[in-house]
């Protein structure tokens, strides 16, 4: 059997940098050469950074894509790798964008893969099924390909897939089978969720057995806006074995030798399998097979849940400052729960030196709380500041007649001016701390706590900021280091302090109670009847879904975050703010 040694590029594209990204392209295909590989795989879109949007409708753009592959090749063979087939994904077109006055039956703006060779595009492939659910809206952008195409390499025959095309039964990998192919690569950008890499193994193994081949996969790494992609790179054999497995969230070339039945059916045939014509081509002249000891890439096993989402956070927020050319980030630090995760996870995403904490004592922060933010700022060395609030805050009611909540809100308020003050007058990203469970139901004020850029947390439950808190303390621990957080601020009740004596319980029901509610509601699409029916009390239950339902519009003004859920708010659950419709008892 044939042996072709493969190279997986986990790497960190940026949307629209198509110049940066085919350096990262030249670079790591370097690393492959060296490392004697036959074929090195890219990310889905990988030039032009994924997902691009509405940038699929200009055509400037699109034409930059067409060119930007086209000199990719070229300047491979000049770099004196144009014997190293290379799988890249970008955008293409074959007609006007679909929303267009002059748009094409069947043609259009297409998700493609191209395999470059001796200087040119050899091969190409545009993506078949296109994902509208979720995050996704490819059908809005995308026109599906019709063709799968297959390329010999090596003498094995190897079909060209993208991303979705794994993720739903027939297809390209049904017509691969019928093809006889040995290989079939997928191309991804596919976001991370918690826990989707449990399911992505078993994906991959089911698509292998009905291609009847083996599957290299290979997926990007980095943030972009709210979606944050973790790599999980694999190879698995046409039975279901596993091979090698990239880490999570960093950047990794993974490169591994897999024998591969040869090639035996005619290259110059066109069939038609599963609704696709099959076109084949052949490649010659490609590096000699590896000799010596067989290259593996090895085997990382997935990290505990707390690991993985905190690992998704810290990439999430270090590329959406650094991408986004932030010099720095400035955050309130009350000493609760969420302003202190934030700040550890700011820490460990940028360094302390790029940390902005802000204390912002008014006459209702308890001296505790001072204490914890203090303890904070210590423990992870940022650069720590205190603007008491109450001098401001009485220069508004010695000229305004308010009282009750609205006075609750006016030091919330107060203390978002002087943040976005800080961060106009020396360039630093707000950071917001409000947590999942508090933007479900309403609990924050705008222009207030809710106040930011970027919210590390916006799709974290408040019960996992505990643990996430719990396992980063633990961490540091076991790594002989200081842990982050004052156990005061994770054991402490949940306030606000906006009034005295004030706890979050007041307004709320306890977390262990809202939390599993909110997820119900918000990530299962259950309804009220079905929340009763799961255990839960049906006077609390139609408490929560009041306030979840009532709080749209605050939601939709709320900065984007880091998506770590199945269904996180913005890109995923999208209600109308103006809805009448209620769950009732």
């Amino acid at each position: 059997m044939p042996t072709l040694r493969l190279a997986l590029s986990q790497v960190n594209p940026s949307v629209g940098d198509l110049a940066g990204n085919a350096d990262l392209v030249r670079s790591w295909t370097r690393q492959a050469a060296d490392a004697g590989a036959q074929l090195v795989l890219f990310p889905e879109m990988m030039l032009t950074g994924y997902p691009v949007e509405d940038l699929v409708f200009r055509r400037s753009f699109v034409a930059a894509s067409r060119a930007a592959v086209e000199r990719l090749a070229a300047d491979l063979a000049t770099d004196g790798l144009g014997e190293v087939p290379v799988v890249v994904g970008y955008l293409d077109a074959d007609g006007p964008p679909q929303v267009s006055g002059d748009a094409e039956p069947g043609r259009g703006a297409r998700n493609a893969a191209a395999l470059l060779h001796r200087g040119v595009v050899a091969a190409r492939y545009f993506k078949h099924h296109l994902p509208n659910y979720g995050v996704f809206d490819e059908d809005r952008y995308f026109v599906p390909g019709d063709t799968l195409t297959v390329v010999r390499i090596g003498g094995v025959d190897v079909a060209l897939t993208i991303c979705e095309d794994l993720w739903q039964a027939g297809g390209p990998f049904a017509a691969a089978r019928q093809a006889g192919v040995g290989l079939v690569v997928n191309i991804n950008g596919s976001p991370y969720e918690l826990n989707k890499d449990d399911i992505r193994l078993p994906l991959v193994r089911r698509r292998a057995a009905e291609a009847g081949a083996a599957i290299a996969y290979v997926n990007m790494i980095g943030g972009q806006d709210e979606l944050v992609f973790e790599g999980d790179s694999m190879i698995v054999t046409a039975d279901g074995e596993l091979l090698t497995r990239a880490p999570q969230f960093v950047e990794h070339l993974l490169v591994h030798d897999v024998e591969l039945p040869a090639a035996t059916a005619a290259t110059t045939t066109e069939t038609v399998a599963d609704g696709l014509h099959i076109v084949h081509s052949t490649l010659d002249g490609i590096p000699a097979a590896p000799t010596g000891p067989a290259v593996t890439g090895g085997l990382i096993e997935p990290v505990a849940d707390e690991a993985e989402v905190w690992q998704a956070l810290v990439l999430g927020l270090r590329d959406y400052v650094n991408k986004n050319r932030f010099p720095s980030v400035v955050l309130g630090l009350s000493g609760g729960i969420d302003s202190a995760v934030v700040a550890a996870l700011a820490v460990d995403a940028l360094g302390p030196d790029r940390v902005v904490g802000v204390s912002l004592p008014s006459q209702h922060s308890s001296e505790h709380s001072r204490e914890d933010a203090a303890d904070l700022a210590k423990r992870t060395g940022l650069d720590y500041r205190v603007e008491p609030i109450q001098p401001m805050v009485d220069g508004f009611l010695a000229n305004l007649s308010l009282s009750g909540v609205a006075v609750e809100n006016l030091q919330a308020r107060v203390r978002g001016v002087i943040l976005m003050a800080l961060s106009n007058q020396e360039g630093h990203l707000v950071l917001t701390t409000g947590n999942k469970s508090e933007l479900a139901v309403g609990y924050s004020t705008l222009y207030g706590d809710s106040v930011g850029g970027f919210n590390p947390v916006k799709d974290v439950w408040k019960t996992l900021i505990w643990r996430l808190a719990k396992w980063r303390n633990t961490d540091a621990a076991r790594r002989g280091e200081t842990a982050p957080i004052p156990e005061n601020s994770i054991g402490k009740p949940p306030s606000a302090e906006l009034s005295p004596g004030q706890l979050d319980s007041d307004s709320l029901p306890d977390y262990d109670v809202l939390d599993p509610i909110l997820i119900g509601y918000v990530d299962g699409d259950l309804g009220r009847d079905g929340l009763v029916e799961s255990g839960h009390d049906p006077a609390v239950v139609d408490k929560v879904l009041r306030l979840v339902d009532t709080a749209e519009y605050k939601r939709r003004q709320s900065a984007p975050g880091t998506k770590i859920s199945m269904k996180a708010f913005g890109r995923d659950r999208r209600l109308p703010i103006t809805n009448r419709w209620r769950e009732h008892g």
